[in-house]
């Protein structure tokens, strides 16, 4: 049956794949990929002999199409995947998902790995209500966006490059005050895992302070109401 399922794969440590995950995609008759290279390790490493092929920011506005007949016209199991996490959480997958809703062709997402999820609930902020803001626009459009959350009272959960934390987390002590509770988690379930709470100018104190490495999740308190 042409379906299409969308599957998390570990962020850092292998063994948080899913038994499910893993059938899924032995399963399938072909698996589409961020990066075959990153993929293909782990693969090997599950012993999954599956044919891949590539979809990435750079190629799926043109390639979506084209798997999607060859879906339909071939009745394939797509499985989707993307070099770390869950598939279409700032990764490449929305864009299958909603042509595929479309042409009416079932689409399943199985729970898996992604690196916000932990990086909330371990930060001791609220997570009854949060938004996810994922990576802030590089330029174009940052500040507006930061603007656009002077008064958001829920907890924000933003991702970060290694290169670009101390440059945001000044931005944020700019525009939300250097005193808001924030919280990072570093490197989520590798071996170098870090998680700091504190102030946004005790976590700007504390990375500068070292060399900064890995992929970072900010979360950062609301606005307190007045």
């Amino acid at each position: 049956m042409a379906k299409i399922t969308l599957v998390p794969t570990p962020i850092g440590n292998l063994e948080d794949i899913t038994l499910r995950s893993i059938r899924c995609l032995k399963e399938a008759d072909l698996i589409a990929a961020e990066d075959t290279r990153t993929s293909g390790r782990l693969l090997k490493h599950l012993e999954v002999d599956t044919p891949q092929t590539s979809l990435h920011q750079h190629n799926e506005h043109k390639k979506v199409q084209d798997l999607l007949d060859r879906v339909e016209n071939e009745d394939l199991h797509l499985a989707v995947i993307s070099d770390a996490g869950t598939p279409g959480i700032s990764d490449p997958g929305f864009l299958i998902v909603r042509e595929a809703q479309k042409r009416e062709v079932l689409v399943q997402s199985l729970p898996g790995a992604t690196a916000f999820v932990p990086a909330l609930v371990n930060s001791g902020l609220p997570c009854d209500r949060f938004t996810f803001e994922g990576f802030l626009p590089i330029k174009k459009g940052r500040k507006t966006r930061l603007d656009s959350l002077l008064e958001e009272q829920r907890t924000m959960v933003f991702y970060e490059s290694p290169h670009r934390i101390l440059k945001t987390l000044k931005q944020f002590a700019e525009h939300f005050g250097a005193e808001r509770p924030a919280s990072i988690s570093r490197e989520i379930s590798k071996i170098h895992e870090e998680n700091v709470s504190g102030t946004l100018q005790s976590l700007i104190d504390h990375f500068e302070a070292k060399s900064i490495k890995g992929e970072f999740v900010l979360v950062v308190g609301g606005k307190t109401p007045d």
